[in-house]
Formats: C-alpha cells, structure tokens, sequence
C-alpha cells in the first residue's frame, strides 16, 4: 500500500502519533489505564511555497520534528510524574481529609508556572541537543580523523575514514543507551508504533492481534533517516576540499541542513515505492533499527493503537487503498489481454472511421454554420437598403414642405375667407404652378373667386 503519512515517536511510557497538523500522545496510566491527549502543530510550510520545495521543506520537517518530539516526550515524563505523585497523594488524602479551600488555586498556579518553565526547557534542550550532536558526530569524527593527516595524504580517504569514525560513534552511542531500563522501554514503544503503522498499511484491521503479527521495522524510521544522514555526508564531505582546516570544519557544519534535506527526500521516496534499488539502500537502515526497537507486549501495543485511532481514520484510509488497487488491477488486466493482428487491425479501421465520420460532421456543421452567415448578410443589406429608402423620403418631403412654406406670403385672398373647400383648390393651383414654373419658365395664371393673378416669373 501506498505510505499513509502518519509517523510518530516512542515516549515515556506512551506513544506520540502525528498526522499533518495533528498529533496525540497516549500513555500508559500506573492504574492501568490510557491517558490520550489531543493537540495541533501548524508547520510553517503552509505559509509559503517556498518552505515545500525539495529540501527545504526536509530541513523545515528536522526541526519541526526536533521540537515537537522534545514537547511530548517532556509531557510524558511530567505526566508520569504526576501521576504518581497523586497516587501517592490519594493515599495522603484518606487519611488527611480536611483541607484548605484555596489548594485548588496554588495547583493551578503551579501549572501555569509549570508550563512556561516546560516552554522554556524545551527550547533550551533542542538547542543544546542540536549541539551537541554536532559536536559528538561531526566536529570530534573530524579531528580524530585529523590525527591520521600525516599517515594519509588523500583527503578523500580522510574524508571516508571521518565518515566511518562517525557511523561507529553512532552505533556505541545507541548500543551505550538501550542500556539504560527505562531506554529499553522506550524502545519497545517504539516497536509498538512501527507494528501499528505496519499493520495499518498492510490493510489489516488495527487489533492487538494483527498489530502482534506485525514487524517491527519501517522504512520512514528516524533511525534509518539518521544513518542515511551520515552515509550522505560521507559522499558529500569527499568531494568538498579546503586547504584551511577550520573552512573543512566549517563546511561539515554548515552542511548539516542540506544534508538533512537530501536525506528527508530519500526516506519519502522510500516510503512510497517498493523499488528493488530503494529497498536495498534501505536495508541498512532497518537493520540498525534492530537496536532501536524491541518487541513490545501487548499493553503497549494497546497504547500505540489508541494515539493512532486518535489522529487518523485508519478504515477511510484503507477503503481508498483497495479502491486504488483494484482500479489498478484491472487496468493491468486489460492491457495484459494479448490481441491477434486481425483484432488490432479492426480497431485500427474503426477508428479510422471514427474520425472520417467525426470529420465529415464538422465539415457539414461548418458549412451550416456558414449559411447562416450569409442569411443574415443579406437580412442585414435589405434592413439597410429599407432604411435609406426611408431616409431618402423623409428628405423628399422636408424639401416640398419647406418650397410651399415660402410662397404663402405671395397669396393674396380677398376680405372674406373661402370656404375650405376653395382654400384646398388654390392650394393645389399653386402647387401645379409652382411645378410649371420651375421646369418652362412661363407665364402662368389662375383665377379663383378672391384670388389675384400672380407671375411666378418675377421672382425667380
């Protein structure tokens, strides 16, 4: 299946599990039962696209993980604590049962105090411990490797043997604290969490049961992350040469965030895929995790499950994962359905066809399309034509309008007024002199009772 991004970390006596933007951390309480909590970390990455891009968001992912791993695991150790402080507390209680009303108010106050000290201490030991990892796996390697400078001219071997003096410092470092009791059950937290995800990502349902039967081993593990760390900056540091002594150290110090990031991109690759050369680079990595894991029982197993329940819906996840699969199954079975010449050579022809019949119903959409245009052309020359026709009228009538108007002064009527009947008969006599008039130039005259004689000719 493909990864499902939830990681996690082992803590005191508990399991933190991160998915995105949320985690939970579930402990084990000393009566036996869980306590789990729930809580959010905002990355910085989603404010810019700057803090996504390959090995960037690598080196933005180391720190992030640095901090919150350091916030839980201190949660977890107070919390221990306090759970056995109260334990002991509880019997105190029974036999002291009067106490101050004002007790409730100092514990808060305690907390409070308690939680900006916890803030503090938890920058403080990131810091220190970023350090102090530089100090133990890059600058003490490199001056031990300095002793050989006189018996080794190359600096590549030097460079190799550095590398090599840090991966066995690492190595003692691990060995030296799984020593420690309480380390052991830290690391068997660890394999808790490891058989939870694999059995999540197996397809199996998350019960101590299928999570027993799991390994305990992972690609996405920080111990592997580590490691590749230092073989990177093995075939880094062999290739970068200064002459100056303190510009190599330098260089291996300022380095560490891009080798960081080159590494992050490495365990996300190997994550996703079961590549055959991943899986191989990867094998050293899941065999140091031997040292850094243990078989963990079943109360254990019980708190991984519950931080995982918390945070990521495990069922939706594997509901989608074998959607995918049996998309992808049948995919391969189509195309692994070996088709004879002739078979292929059909579908050839009715494509073939296909596309002269979906050509063919273009061709005949575009010529409609081109008919109508020419409609309309034509709708829109008639309108045009009718429009100056209308126009040309209009001006027609203005001008014989405009002619009448100028010679109603040039009419004298007598005393009385006609009837209308005579008014519209001398308005039609004008109009036919007037026509006359204008084309011979002769002399014209009308007589009607209570008109005078007029020569047009005169005023022309």
């Amino acid at each position: 299946m493909k990864s499902s991004g939830i990681g996690g970390q082992a803590v005191l006596e508990g399991v933190m599990m991160k998915y995105k933007s949320d985690y939970a951390v579930a402990t084990r309480k000393p009566d036996g039962g869980i306590n789990v909590i729930h809580g959010k970390c905002k990355s910085i990455a989603e404010k810019s696209v700057f803090f996504r891009l390959p090995i960037i968001r690598g080196i933005i992912n180391f720190i992030e993980s640095l901090v919150l791993g350091m916030k839980t695991l201190t949660y977890s150790a107070d919390f221990f604590e306090e759970e056995e402080d109260k334990a002991s507390q509880d019997g105190n209680n029974k036999e002291n049962s009067q106490g101050s009303g004002d007790n409730g108010n100092i514990e808060e106050n305690i907390k409070e105090k308690k939680e900006s000290n916890n803030n503090l201490e938890i920058v403080f030991t990131v810091v220190f411990s970023i350090l102090l990892a530089i100090g133990i796996f890059m600058v003490l390697p490199f001056f031990l490797s300095q002793l050989l400078h006189s018996a080794v001219e190359s600096p590549t071997i030097l460079a190799l043997i550095e590398g090599l003096i840090r991966i066995v410092l690492f190595i003692g470092y691990v060995l030296a604290i799984s020593m420690v009791q309480d380390i052991k059950r830290v690391f068997m937290y660890h394999g808790a969490e490891h058989k939870s995800i694999n059995c999540v990502e197996s397809g199996l349902e998350l019960t101590v049961e299928n999570v027993r039967k799991q390994s305990k081993h992972h690609k996405r593990c920080g111990t592997s992350f580590l490691l590749i760390v230092m073989f990177i900056s093995i075939v880094c540091f062999m290739f970068i040469h200064f002459e100056n002594v303190w510009l190599r150290l330098l260089s291996r110090v300022l380095l560490v965030p891009v080798i960081a990031g080159v590494s992050y991109e490495f365990i996300r690759i190997a994550g996703n895929t079961d590549n055959k050369i991943i899986s191989f680079l990867s094998k050293p990595g899941m065999l140091l995790q031997r040292l850094t894991t243990r078989e963990p029982d079943d109360k254990m197993i019980e708190v991984a499950i519950a931080s995982v329940e918390e945070v990521f819906d495990w069922e939706a996840y594997q509901r989608w994962c074998r959607s995918e699969k049996a998309r992808r199954e049948e995919k391969a079975k189509a195309g692994s359905v070996k088709k004879s010449r002739a078979q292929i050579r059909e579908e050839l022809l009715e494509r073939e066809r296909e596309n002269k019949q979906r050509a063919t119903e273009r061709a005949r959409q575009i010529q409609e399309m081109e008919k109508k245009e020419a409609e309309l052309e034509k709708i829109a020359e008639e309108a045009r034509k009718r429009k100056e026709a209308r126009k040309a009228i209009t001006l027609q009538t203005d001008v014989q309008d405009e002619t009448l108007t100028g010679l109603d002064h040039f009419l004298d009527l007598s005393g009385e007024a006609g009837t209308d009947s005579q008014k519209t008969q001398e308005v039609d006599n004008v109009k036919s002199i007037n026509a006359q008039g204008m084309d011979t130039g002769k002399e014209s005259t009308v007589k009607k009772s209570g008109a005078k004689v007029i020569n047009l000719s005169d005023y022309k």
